[in-house]
């Protein structure tokens, strides 16, 4: 088995009570996990809690566990007010649904980065009544962008939205930590 590293690595100190990390964007289907110290429970989600009903990762026994399928879509438009629609390619559809968690990166105009925010709407193309439209899907999201941002997203800013996840952790006795780093696995 080979392991190809897809993002930076990040450590979460951990102790006899749930400790979350910070959000992070979801590239691939694969986090290694490692405990360092004392086995941790380790559950993964949007706004995870860890105990013993979790997977257990012992020490000196990496473990490779399963994000899921990585969601993403390119950002054609951008409204912005106390909540943020984001407007998708025509003819891609809307691979979120309401409840996930998202991350937005703009190359070129970064005052619109957001991380770890609730998606509380989706407006598909194929529910406006059944007419046509000249667009695509929009995603309404819960975060407040109606101060220091640009009237318009730019013709060469690359802008992404991702779905992202947290992972939270617990040592079964003491303290430790665990090392998490996303992955792509072969062989």
């Amino acid at each position: 088995m080979s392991l190809n590293p897809v993002d930076p690595a990040f450590t979460i100190s951990t102790s006899g009570t749930s400790t979350k990390s910070s959000a992070f964007a979801h590239k691939t289907d694969s986090i290694r996990i490692v405990a360092i110290g004392n086995d941790a429970y380790v559950a993964i989600g949007t706004e995870p809690d860890a105990g013993p009903t979790n997977f257990l990762v012992t020490v000196g026994e990496p473990e490779s566990l399963s994000l899921g399928h990585p969601r993403s879509n390119r950002v054609v438009g951008i409204t912005t007010g106390s909540t943020t629609v984001l407007e998708l390619p025509e003819g891609t559809g809307c691979p979120f649904v309401v409840g996930d968690y998202v991350s937005l990166s703009v190359t070129g105009q970064s005052t619109y980065d957001f991380s770890h925010k609730e998606v509380t709407a989706i407006q598909d193309v194929s529910t406006l009544g059944g007419q046509y439209t000249n667009g695509g899907s929009k995603v309404t999201i819960a975060h407040d962008s109606s101060t220091g941002n640009p009237a318009a997203l730019l013709s060469t800013s690359r802008a992404i939205v991702r779905n992202s996840l947290k992972i939270a952790a617990e040592t079964r006795t003491g303290s430790g930590s665990v090392h998490c780093q996303q992955v792509q696995i072969t062989g």
